[in-house]
């Protein structure tokens, strides 16, 4: 008779071996992006107040400023939701891009070790990413960067307001917030005021801003680590002369670059969406973005508009600590995900 064994799962070294190299894109993803948001969250926040306030300050006192108000906390408000969706819409997100790849390749598509194809493999991974994670990470950032004020006269009124904003629109309405609610309470009241579509407030403009950043960040990215030496099989190899750097140094000099010259290609849309949201959630009178993106470059007065550079300076107000936030997060970012690439490709095959 032969012996009955319990029933066990054994997940032994072969098997987890087998597990991160089937899933790498994934694990890779993940891990990088735990650090990397972590590390850019409090200069987003700052980016957000310096986006929408009305009076000229400088980001050093902008953040004494948040310090004294909120203490450290208001520098990482809301940043939980980004932490525990982040596994999520990163996995997504490399998912998408690097199956899409996969996909034009099998069929001969883009194959061309030439800057060209490898960009635009990139780039059409990153449109297609952008524009299916917007769908959930819509809710998800509009949630992240709200919160109902406390005041009951706000409450009455407007019961769902920007968490990272809430003080300039509090301001605009003459209120003074006291305690800050939680997160939780922010989406029942946006969902009992509005229903789902509440949640989704400017997602048309938050698709098109992600559809448009996420492809532009994966071409450029995909199109300097080819100009850097990246070989066709996906390693690093020898860095060109006339930029004499070590490997190590190209995932984190790539991202940033990517990082900072997509987003400030986008940087005008996302100042209009904040905007438009900010105005939504707010309860004042819905103003299309072209209308929005007028007022904010010639201001509110039609017969007397600003100058056209003073306009778009106030367009790009922030934009140097989005750059920052920038070189910060997508240089870990890759830097970390391709640490943990190789991690994984040198692990032992099963004999």
């Amino acid at each position: 008779m032969s012996e009955t064994r319990p029933f066990n799962i054994v997940f032994d070294s072969a098997t987890r071996n087998e597990y991160l190299r089937r899933n790498k894109a994934v694990v890779c993803a993940i891990s990088a992006s735990y650090v990397s948001t972590f590390a850019g969250y409090p200069l987003d926040s700052i980016k957000s107040r310096l986006q929408t306030t009305r009076n000229r300050v400088t980001i050093p006192r902008l953040a004494l400023q948040v310090y004294r108000d909120e203490g450290i906390i208001g520098f990482y408000r809301g940043l939980w939701i980004p932490l525990m969706t982040i596994s999520f819409v990163r996995a997504a997100s490399f998912t998408i891009y690097t199956r899409t790849k996969e996909y034009c390749h099998a069929r001969n598509l883009f194959i061309g070790d030439n800057i060209f194809d490898v960009s635009a493999a990139g780039g059409l991974g990153g449109a297609l990413s952008g524009s299916l994670i917007s769908v959930g990470s819509t809710p998800f950032e509009l949630v992240k960067a709200s919160r109902p004020a406390c005041s009951s006269a706000l409450s009455s009124h407007s019961p769902q307001v920007r968490r990272q904003l809430e003080f300039s629109i509090a301001e605009s309405k003459g209120i003074r917030i006291v305690k800050p609610p939680n997160t939780l309470d922010a989406v029942r009241d946006i969902f009992r005021t509005n229903g789902i579509r509440g949640l989704y407030t400017g997602f048309r403009l938050h698709c098109l801003r992600d559809t448009l950043g996420t492809s532009l960040y994966f071409f450029e990215y995909d199109g300097l680590r080819h100009i850097m030496g990246r070989l066709p099989s996906g390693e690093q190899g020898p860095t060109p002369a006339w930029m004499p750097v070590h490997v190590s140094v190209v995932p984190f000099m790539c991202g940033s670059l990517a990082g900072v010259s997509s987003w400030a290609l986008i940087y005008p849309l996302d100042v209009v969406k904040t905007k438009v949201q900010q105005r939504a959630l707010a309860g004042a009178p819905y103003k299309t973005p072209l209308v929005t993106l007028r007022r904010l470059i010639r201001g509110p007065d039609p017969d007397a508009p600003k100058p056209l550079l003073l306009g778009m300076a106030r367009i790009y107000r922030g934009l140097g600590v989005s750059a920052l936030r920038s070189v910060t997060t997508h240089g870990l970012l890759w830097t970390l995900f391709d640490m943990t690439a190789d991690y994984i490709d040198g692990l032992p095959n099963p004999d």
